[in-house]
């Protein structure tokens, strides 16, 4: 590669060879300051040719996958608290072309692409420093350049891999708890909680196949606006939730465990926490909200958030947190400053401390603790402390809830990826409410309807798909993940073990069942039919949306249509 700099600082930049094996090349950037400072951003530019580059792939460009003009190029922005430094662009046939990652998942950055009209050339550049950190003398960072003529997913399972194994950002324990299904109250309480209510949900979703409730925001505010100005304080309001304890003891007699929802960073103005932390929040000069977020390069900080996340534990009985809004940490106004109050200058380091100790703290209490994070704050950083990551807010959209979910699969290794909380409305038929869960199925469900108001046909389809999860599951999230097409929002997913495989078809209707001994195919397309291809002989049979048989047979050619009604699914022998 023929790589150039450019820098604001008298700052000695370099950049070695390190290997070139089989298609992986690894560089070291290394830059050295006359003295101790604040580093200015620098880059890196280098440029390949664009000969079968058709799209491009990146954990945070999350659905418009085109190129994109040298003059707006694609941007992969990344820091401890959000996404990850990947960056990836893919042939038509949904090979690798060239994957850039960075071995430092904690610094600011940014990977960006885009073509140069007069030469036909991807443009590359690597932003490090994008955002101020602490005062350094001396920084490394390795860059990994992936060439290889392989699927574009498996190059992206061998980055996360490099993270894992030679990066040092080991993923922390996943209980089993993680990865089963849960029932997720945001969507269908929102901040209107009612203990007899949640406790009756509770009774309904536990022989559905439901192990755990999240209790979202609402449990510490009378306020039901839906903001965050009462944050901060983390006591349970009584005119909702007169006990605690006794609430949570009441759903573990369900059978269920219990997650609670805490907003992390923030401190409203109307909260306690306000008047003591006031000096020691990330806010700009001139700030109009009535909430902002703590800073965690403040000892004291840290502790009283360390305190409240291990309170629920110790005195409610809780089984883990939902830990919101980590990117909120970010440095604005006057945080820029320097105060020798604080032990750490570095944010990222800061944040990095914060949540270790949290983890520690919880799983001190809890070795099977549940730790729950959300988009944008997952990635090889943030894996070292959770066990859970969601999807973000997405009500109600199979398309959304599906390209995240295969995603983070594609990132997260062996840790739990969770859907967004699935919500239909319940005049909807039961083939387009299943939509939402047929879209879902290669992630650990969570599911945000009242069960106590569904009507009997979404009732029976929720018991079925969540039946046929639980049953599967060991394909489905313990499976290895294919996705076709990423550019075309993935025409068609599949999970493979064993020789068995489960696929759901979106937009492309033909299953090429001949690598596989057995397979499942859902029908997630408004087709109303799917092509097997390669299981001549073979035995099928086809459930629609609440697992009733509607028809089977045997397969008497190589190319051989079936019809399956909209999230249905046809298993073959």
């Amino acid at each position: 590669m023929n790589f150039q700099f450019k820098t604001k600082d008298d700052v000695k930049l370099s950049i070695n060879l390190l290997s070139k094996e089989n298609g992986i090349e690894l560089y070291e950037v290394k830059a050295v300051y006359p003295q101790e400072q604040i580093p200015e951003t620098f880059s890196i530019t280098f440029s390949t040719p664009v000969i079968d580059t058709y799209s491009v792939w990146s954990p945070s460009i999350q659905y418009d996958r085109y190129l994109a003009p040298a003059w707006g190029k694609r941007t992969t922005s990344s820091r401890l608290a959000s996404w990850m430094p990947l960056h990836t662009l893919v042939s038509s046939a949904g090979k690798n072309k060239i994957a850039v990652a960075l071995s430092d998942a904690k610094t600011p950055t940014s990977i960006r692409t885009g073509v140069r009209e007069e030469t036909a050339n991807i443009e590359w550049e690597i932003n490090f420093f994008t955002i101020k950190v602490a005062p350094l003398k001396e920084y490394i960072a390795i860059i990994r350049i992936d060439t290889r003529d392989i699927a574009y997913y498996d190059s992206i399972y061998d980055v996360v891999s490099w993270w894992e194994n030679e990066c040092g950002y080991k993923p922390t324990y996943v209980p089993e708890y993680a990865k089963l299904p849960m029932n997720s109250l945001w969507y269908s309480f929102h901040q209107q909680l009612d203990v007899d209510a949640i406790v009756e949900e509770c009774e309904l979703s536990k022989p559905l196949g439901m192990d755990t409730v999240i209790i979202d925001d609402g449990w510490q505010t009378d306020d039901t606006n839906r903001g965050y100005s009462f944050c901060g304080d983390w006591e349970v309001t009584p005119t909702k939730i007169p006990d605690m304890k006794q609430f949570i003891d009441r759903i573990h007699n369900t059978g269920m465990k219990v997650i609670l929802w805490y907003a992390l960073p923030f401190v409203g103005k109307f909260s306690k926490a306000y008047e003591r932390f006031k000096d020691m929040l990330l806010h700009k000069e001139g700030d109009t909200r009535n909430f902002w977020s703590l800073d965690p390069r403040y000892k004291e900080v840290r502790d009283y958030i360390i305190s409240f996340c291990t309170k629920g534990l110790k005195e409610w009985g809780l089984d883990g947190v939902k830990l919101d809004f980590i990117d909120a940490f970010k440095l604005f106004g006057k945080s820029l400053e320097y105060d020798e109050r604080r032990d750490f200058q570095s944010l990222e380091e800061a944040i990095d401390k914060l949540m270790t100790d949290i983890t520690d703290g919880l799983r001190a209490i809890n070795p099977e603790v549940l730790i729950e994070f959300r988009q944008s704050y997952v990635g090889p950083a943030i894996r070292k402390y959770g066990n859970m990551f969601r999807v973000a807010d997405c009500p109600d959209d199979a398309i959304r809830n599906r390209q995240d979910i295969v995603g983070l699969r594609f990132t997260s290794g062996n840790s739990a990826v969770h859907s967004d909380m699935i919500m239909w409305n319940r005049e909807d038929n039961v083939e387009s409410a299943a939509l939402q869960f047929a879209s879902i199925l290669y992630s650990v469900p969570q599911i945000s309807v009242k069960i106590a108001t569904l009507p009997e046909e979404h009732k029976k389809m929720l018991e079925f798909y969540l039946s046929f999860w639980r049953e599967h599951r060991d394909i489905l999230i313990g499976g290895k993940l294919l996705a076709e097409n990423p550019e075309s929002a993935y025409s068609i997913v599949c999970a493979e073990r064993d020789g068995k495989a489960i696929f759901t078809s979106y937009t492309d209707t033909l299953i090429d069942c001949r690598a596989y001994i057995d397979i499942i195919a859902v029908n997630c397309s408004r087709a109303k039919a799917l092509i097997i291809k390669g299981a001549e002989g073979k035995i099928y049979k086809v459930l629609n949306c609440m697992g009733e048989t509607v028809s089977e047979g045997k397969i008497d050619s190589t190319l051989f249509e079936v019809d399956v009604p909209l999230s249905g699914m046809v298993f073959v022998k």
